[in-house]
């Protein structure tokens, strides 16, 4: 418990002898109903406490089914009181002056934020809102009139848990145990094979960084795992074999951020992970001087699942974007009539990537198709990878593209094995957030524009000139070559 949750606790516990609790004999789902309308109105912080503490834990005890039917009693029933939003907006538009807004503004906010608010008054409140949340994401599809109550909540964390709020700590061996089982429970990218698998995750020659919050001490909201190495690493196996982990490089000159994991499910859609690489660089930086480069080895979730689409209306999408050259190639490797049907049926054969003739034909060609579908503009709206997009938003440049960088089965299902490195330059992370922010673009290495040539039927999108960059570059007296900017 924090110790803003003791003060809580204590407040709570003392605010219990000036409440009126509901009947004990009131059905669960009425009781919690009732237990909300008394806490949005009551004006005692010790009473609103205790309230608060007998509301999370009457959430606590309901079952699944009750527990949405007290979430959409909340959505609807503490909505704003639309005569005084009314009469605030017609006054306002009559008469526009910043008295007005601010009444207006008043009117519009809803009393649920306020009940929100109050909720997390209570000893373990911020978990419980979270917990909230997670509930809301997996209904709110199937019942849309739960929308509202998201959304107040995502508005208040966007608050709560902004950059300033929240603390970086350095996980390693020596950390609490508690905390330890978090990572391997909520690693999402490289499955943890459990603690002997941990520690060599925190070994010499790695580094693991997560962001923690102050009402949720011992629960990390998002780490990074980290390897630090020489050159950019181009598969994950050898970053997670025993060896290669436990002793690490001799003057490291690169930090690979090889897999990044959110611990909470109801904090989706709240961005942190921005802030945590680019504090865990200069955190690297100040501690190994020998690092001068700062990458990710990624994976590419959506390429695989966006090429077989091609494959629709008779594969004609995919035939569209396949190189004359790459047809030859494919119709000799195996018996078809169509080059899209020839690499439909190459992925489509088990363990493919082990015959040399066959991965041999498909590297050119995959490697290219996965360059065409990073560097999508979309009309300003980048590409459609979300990891892409992450990294891309976060200033970081599409570096090289790596053949077979990860070949076990959900890497062979996400991207047919093939894994990319966004590099990370300092210098340049504010110049390549603006661009790819303002106007979709993908900034991306020389290596990368080479794999998009020669497309005649799908040209490559625009990326950021390299001489828009430089000029930049130049003006804040940062001079770079242009082609070790961007590739235009």
């Amino acid at each position: 418990m924090s110790w803003l949750d003791r003060i809580w606790s204590t407040v709570s516990e003392r605010g219990r002898e000036l409440i009126r609790l509901p009947n004990p004999q009131t059905p669960p789902l009425e009781r919690t109903f009732r237990l909300a309308e008394a806490l949005v109105s009551e004006r005692g912080e010790a009473s609103g406490a205790a309230l608060a503490r007998e509301l999370q834990s009457s959430y606590a005890a309901l079952d699944e089914a009750d527990r949405l039917a007290f979430l959409s009693f909340v959505a609807g029933h503490f909505s704003p009181d639309e005569t005084r939003l009314m009469s605030a907006a017609k006054a306002y538009l009559e008469n526009p002056n910043s008295q007005l807004a601010m009444e207006l503004t008043a009117a519009a906010e809803p009393p649920r934020q306020e009940l929100l608010r109050r909720m997390n008054m209570a000893p373990g409140g911020t978990a419980t809102l979270i917990d909230i949340r997670k509930d809301l994401l997996r209904a709110v599809k199937e019942q849309p009139e739960l929308k509202p109550l998201e959304s107040d909540l995502h508005h208040l964390f966007s608050s709560w848990f902004n950059r300033g709020f929240l603390e970086l700590r350095r996980i390693d061996w020596n950390t609490p145990a508690v905390i330890l089982e978090k990572l391997i429970t909520h690693e999402a990218v490289h499955e943890i094979q459990g603690w002997d698998d941990l520690r060599r995750r925190l070994g010499p020659g790695r580094r693991c960084f997560g962001f923690f919050h102050p009402t949720l001490p011992g629960e990390p909201l998002i780490f990074v795992e980290v390897a630090l190495v020489k050159g950019l690493a181009s598969a994950i196996g050898p970053l997670l074999e025993r060896n290669e982990a436990e002793k690490g490089a001799n003057q490291p000159d690169t930090a690979i951020f090889y897999s990044i994991s959110n611990c909470q499910e109801g904090l989706r859609g709240i961005s942190f992970g921005n802030f945590l690489i680019k504090q865990v660089v200069e955190e690297l930086k100040a501690e190994l001087p020998s690092l001068k480069h700062f990458a990710t080895l990624s994976p590419v979730p959506g390429f695989s699942k966006w090429l077989m689409k091609q494959f629709d209306h008779d594969g004609t999408d995919a035939a569209a974007l396949l190189h004359p050259g790459e047809e030859q190639a494919l119709l000799a490797a195996v018996t078809a009539t169509q080059p899209a049907e020839a690499l439909k049926a190459i992925v489509q054969q088990e363990g493919w990537w082990s015959e040399p003739a066959l991965a041999s034909v498909l590297q050119p060609i995959l490697t290219r198709l996965c360059a065409v579908y990073l560097t999508a503009a979309r009309d300003g709206k980048g590409p459609t990878d979300y990891v892409a997009r992450f990294h891309l938003g976060n200033g970081a440049r599409l570096e090289r593209v790596n053949w077979l960088g990860n070949t076990a089965p959900k890497g062979i299902a996400e991207s047919f094995g093939i894994m990319v490195n966004y590099l990370y330059d300092p210098d340049l992370i504010e110049i390549n957030h603006e661009i790819f922010v303002k106007k979709g673009l993908v900034v991306r290495s020389p290596e990368v524009e080479a794999l998009l040539h020669h497309v005649p039927h799908a040209p490559a999108a625009k990326s950021a000139p390299a001489h828009a960059i430089a000029s930049i570059v130049a003006r804040r007296q940062k001079p770079k070559p242009a082609a070790d900017v961007a590739a235009g």
